[in-house]
């Protein structure tokens, strides 16, 4: 294979991982132009078509998908031996790729590693935030944060953070107006703010327990979001009520902004987990990472 071939075939791989010839030349540092032009250069060197292209996705065809499972499995092992390499360094260094949500980014993991990071100048880490769930290894992740009750059992899990809960909160412009709901079921008379899941594509259904017995509610209202941030401020503004982590959202209540409801209602979840493939060899960077992240 001539040294051009490979490099082209990483160019292929950046656009097949993103669905995108924009995100990938963004990641690759050079124009939309110069991959696109690589790739259809390629692809007229091998004779066969690698990539369908719409106005709207880029996609791996059969034989681009077959080119994939060839060619992922040696780059990995490439840059495994690679950070092999940066272990005989003084320090750590090397870029460490995380998926998580953004209440896990803004509560628990920026806050621990914004100091730490100052100390390792020469890791660089990528955090990608995502609602839904993203198969880690597949996306090339070095690990993502979950929580504890959704973290597969083929992993290495790590404890990051303390068991939290959603509320469900709504403002007192809102309330004036409307009964405030005694139970769950009561919210499919209220105007509430939904939150899409960004893996499976469909809406949250709100989950409740009290005295031992569990309650599914799905809700209906103007707004949809995929981030809690945004449902708080809609909250706030009176759209109707939100179901969001009570940790983001106690300044408001405790402001009275908004008013919390359902409250014997709204059960805890096990924390956040920092989760990553058991057989994987951590690189020096990467446990920098968890020993920052782990919680004490």
């Amino acid at each position: 294979m001539k040294r051009e071939d490979l490099n082209d075939m990483l160019w292929f791989l950046a656009v097949a991982e993103e669905r995108s010839f924009t995100k990938a030349a963004a990641r690759l540092g050079t124009s939309q132009s110069t991959i696109s032009h690589t790739i259809k250069k390629l692809e007229a060197r091998m004779g066969l078509r690698l990539l369908t292209r719409t106005t709207r996705s880029v996609s791996p065809t059969e034989a681009g998908e077959r080119l994939i499972r060839s060619l992922a499995p040696r780059i990995e092992e490439l840059e495994t031996e690679i950070d092999q390499l940066m272990e005989i360094r003084d320090k750590p260094a090397g870029t460490v790729r995380i998926t998580l949500s953004d209440h896990a980014l803004e509560s628990f993991v920026w806050p621990r590693l914004c100091n730490v990071l100052k100390d390792y100048p020469d890791i660089s880490l990528e955090l990608n935030t995502d609602n839904g769930f993203r198969n880690i290894v597949e996306d090339r992740f070095d690990a993502g944060v979950r929580l504890g009750e959704s973290v597969d059992k083929d992993m290495v899990a790590v404890k990051i953070g303390p068991d939290w809960r959603l509320v469900a909160v709504g403002s007192p412009d809102y309330f004036a107006r409307r009964t405030i709901p005694q139970k769950p079921q009561d919210l499919v008379a209220h105007v509430c703010i939904n939150s899409r899941q960004s893996t499976s594509g469909g809406l949250y259904a709100w989950e409740f327990a009290k005295d031992g017995r569990e309650l599914r509610v799905r809700v209906d209202g103007q707004l949809t979001f995929s981030t809690s941030y945004a449902m708080i401020d809609a909250a706030v503004k009176g759209y109707g009520i939100a179901y969001v982590p009570e940790d983001i959202v106690a300044g408001e209540i405790e402001a009275g902004s908004l008013i919390q409801v359902l409250d014997d209602w709204c059960q805890s979840f096990p924390g956040y987990y920092l989760y990553y493939p058991d057989k994987r060899q951590n690189s020096p960077a990467f446990k920098v990472i968890i020993e920052a992240l782990r919680l004490s």
